[in-house]
């Protein structure tokens, strides 16, 4: 019988940090690292293109490829508009149940190197291996020494390359290609961690949606120029025909409200909150999915357009009530509704007026 005194107590380890009320209600964040890890197929292909859409900032174009035929190409970014003529880097992401190791890429390094020498397309000029699981590290040592990964790849040729590159006949390395790849620059074949694609995700407007976290601080609104600008005429046109309607008289321009103080300040105040609005589209558009924005607008006109459609007085007062009404439409589920403020809100209706959605005059006024 095991004696008592062998046993240990139960002594679970203190936490490394205090805990949040955050933990308590949802538990320990999970390293988005590990996240990437447990995606499902449809995830990890839904991660990737999510990434590929952060290196259209370094590359002329991007494009993905896939399926039969695909000729050892995955994800391209083309430096030029001469696509596979010019230069060009390739990232061949994986997926697995284990890190990616040197009998994982040996057909796709013989893909690149057959097709290439086919003139199917120009080499890389850099060819990253990607994988869910990460990249091993026999792998990676390999990887850091070409001549090694060359001497490999000829060894493991007959095994992996001569039957696995097309299914439409074997490709046995003699002659010329043996010589094309004798003579092929292996430096150009490297690796991409999961942190380096985390990162990269990161500066897409997809990351918040996929691994939580909050948005980003918001940048503070830019004043508005005093010179007004093209993309603002619309919006400022109807606020002029509003405050025309208010008095009475036709009111031309911005100067001519320097008669009215009143009116001159509204109209200041509704500049100032058209910009506030245009300051969250820019947010979103670096931080939350194509769309968010859209929708977001879209739920402030349903929020106001009743008030806008009742009877009002004049122009003037149409415009007060919907903004006014604006300040109230909550938003609660949208994903921006942790950076929006009221001035958001009634900024909105001013973009609304910019493509004629909202309107401050009625048509027979």
């Amino acid at each position: 019988m095991i004696p008592i005194s062998d046993l240990k107590d139960i002594t679970p380890a203190s936490p490394t940090n205090l805990s949040s009320p955050q933990h308590v209600h949802s538990g320990l964040p999970i390293p988005k690292v590990n996240r990437v890890k447990v995606f499902s197929p449809e995830a990890w292909e839904e991660f990737v293109e999510e990434w590929a859409s952060s290196l259209k900032s370094s590359y002329s174009k991007v494009r993905r490829f896939g399926g039969s035929g695909d000729l050892g190409v995955d994800i391209a970014g083309f430096c030029s508009d001469q696509g596979f003529a010019g230069a060009w880097d390739n990232f061949q992401c994986k997926r697995y149940d284990h890190p990616l190791r040197p009998g994982d890429i040996w057909v796709e390094i013989g893909k690149i190197i057959y097709y290439s020498f086919t003139d199917e397309y120009a080499p890389p000029r850099r060819h990253y291996f990607v994988c869910s699981q990460d990249i091993g590290t026999s792998l990676e040592k390999l990887l850091n020494n070409p001549e090694e990964l060359k001497s490999k790849t000829i060894e493991n040729w007959d095994k992996h390359c001569l039957a696995g590159i097309t299914s439409t006949a074997t490709v046995p390395l003699t002659g010329a290609l043996g010589d094309y790849l004798d003579k092929f620059d292996f430096e150009i074949f490297s690796s991409r961690s999961l942190l380096e694609m985390i990162s990269g995700h990161s500066m897409t407007g997809f990351h918040t949606v996929r691994f939580g976290g909050g948005l980003p601080p918001r940048p503070n609104p830019s004043s508005p120029p005093d010179a007004h600008q093209v993309h603002e005429s619309r919006y400022i046109r109807q606020l002029l025909d509003a405050y025309g309607d208010h008095l009475g008289e036709d009111v031309a321009d911005p100067a001519s409200l320097d008669l009215h103080k009143g009116l001159k300040k509204d109209f200041l105040r509704q500049r100032e909150r058209f910009y506030h609005a245009e300051s969250l589209r820019n947010f979103a558009r670096d931080t939350v999915p194509d769309g968010t924005f859209d929708a977001l607008q879209n739920e402030i006109y349903h929020g106001v357009i009743d008030v806008c459609e009742d009877t009002h007085d004049d122009g003037f007062k149409r415009m007060k009530a919907t903004v006014a009404q604006a300040s109230t439409v909550a938003a609660t589920s949208n994903p921006l509704v942790s950076a929006i403020q009221t001035q958001d809100r009634q900024g909105i209706c001013h973009q609304l007026a910019n493509d004629d959605r909202l309107q401050w005059m009625e048509k027979d006024d």
